[in-house]
């Protein structure tokens, strides 16, 4: 059996104002390519179908049209939803999809899902895990000692029955660490509050393949059958740069268990940052003709700043995202740097800098709790 995932599509997003739906398009495309080329047999979409509660249209048509190419293709579709997702939306109709093979989560109810898909060599159950909160899984197992995001997911799968027997795979869409190491991350993911969103890898002992979403850097987490498929595009300037390669992990299961191996995507658009003075940057000799459609960050090292900027550098590089100026001037402008600086931290970290700032001593470990858990408080009711 052959099952391919996916997470962290993100139908419908815009990156600096850029529609990124054309560019999704062709990398669905090109999954559905790779489903023909290696004759899987399923998918599974680990979260964050959409980038928004409420998708646009055109977002919803694209997840549609990607949907009915699955189907036409036989395959068996599993889907989480993700912290991005509506989870009550993304599974409207979904005991009628059942019945053709498509299989999505329905709003947290106590329990995981189960479906069993089996073939002539093996017996797998895959396990539909929704995005998670404490306060979700307190609800149903209200004695049970609950305190943060590890505390809860534990809780769930301890009280859930698996087969020895069976190949048994878990989807999720959760922070996950191994002992406290923090995995690989971008500026395109929400930023957590402190660490308390965190999810140990250990939880997951059971299962035998755990697909992740929410990160979107392709990578495993502790041991390899806890990976992270990464979203198949890149959505910010922290991933830039040609070794950062996006990809799709491919399971192959038989008697012997689960065998993972990672099959590269190619994009129509690179996101790359370049840099120099503009007469440099505009210059054939530099650019060759080659890679002007990427979306570009754009760094002028100019000491002067040229007049129309961006029109000039949009006449060569046509989907030029942003321009930044790195020169005397822009290094002395402390106050640009430090709202950057405060744009990238959590909530959580701000108040430790203010409360030490104020009372020149850190937190206690019971006051770092208990903001932690008002700052989740206000985050879920946002």
């Amino acid at each position: 059996m052959k099952l391919l995932h996916l997470a962290d599509l993100h139908i419908g997003k815009k990156v600096n104002g850029f529609s990124m739906i054309e560019d999704q398009q062709e990398i669905l495309r090109q999954v559905c390519n790779i489903i023909d080329e290696k004759k899987t047999d399923g998918v599974l979409i680990a979260g964050d179908v959409y980038d928004k509660a409420i998708p646009p249209a055109e977002g919803v048509a694209l997840f549609d049209w990607f949907l009915t190419e699955l189907s036409k293709r036989k395959q068996k579709i599993f889907i989480v939803s993700g912290n991005h997702d509506s989870s009550e939306r993304i599974s409207f109709a979904s005991g009628i999809m059942k019945e053709e093979g498509v299989y999505i989560s329905k709003p947290f109810h106590g329990e995981l899902e189960r479906i069993v898909v089996e073939d002539p060599e093996s017996k797998v159950h895959i396990y539909l895990l929704p995005f998670i909160r404490p306060a979700h899984v307190k609800a149903y197992f209200p004695e049970a000692e609950i305190e943060d995001y590890t505390d809860a997911v534990d809780t769930v799968i301890k009280n859930t029955s698996l087969d020895p027997q069976a190949v048994n795979i878990l989807m999720a869409h959760q922070f996950v660490v191994n002992r406290g190491q923090l995995p690989m991350q971008s500026d395109s993911e929400s930023i957590s509050v402190g660490s308390l969103d965190h999810v140990e890898a250990s939880c997951f002992a059971p299962f035998d393949y755990v697909a992740l979403g929410h990160l979107h850097h392709p990578q495993k987490v502790g041991r390899k059958s806890i990976r992270y498929a990464g979203s198949p595009l890149k959505y910010s300037f922290s991933e830039a740069g040609k070794g950062k390669k996006k990809s799709v992990p491919l399971l192959t299961i038989d008697e012997n268990g689960v065998d993972c191996e990672t099959i590269s995507l190619d994009p129509i658009r690179d996101l790359r940052i370049i840099r120099g003075p503009i007469d440099h940057l505009l210059s054939e000799e530099v650019h060759q003709n080659e890679g002007l459609d990427d979306y570009m960050l754009v760094v002028l090292t100019d000491e002067d700043e040229p007049v129309d900027p961006l029109g000039k550098i949009r006449s060569v590089y046509p989907n030029t995202m942003k321009i930044e100026f790195d020169n005397k001037r822009s290094k002395q402008n402390q106050s640009e740097k430090t709202a950057k600086e405060v744009a990238k931290k959590s909530s959580y970290e701000l108040f430790e800098e203010f409360y030490f700032a104020m009372n020149n001593v850190a937190m206690s470990e019971e006051e770092k709790s208990f903001v932690q858990k008002i700052l989740e408080e206000v985050e879920e009711k946002a």
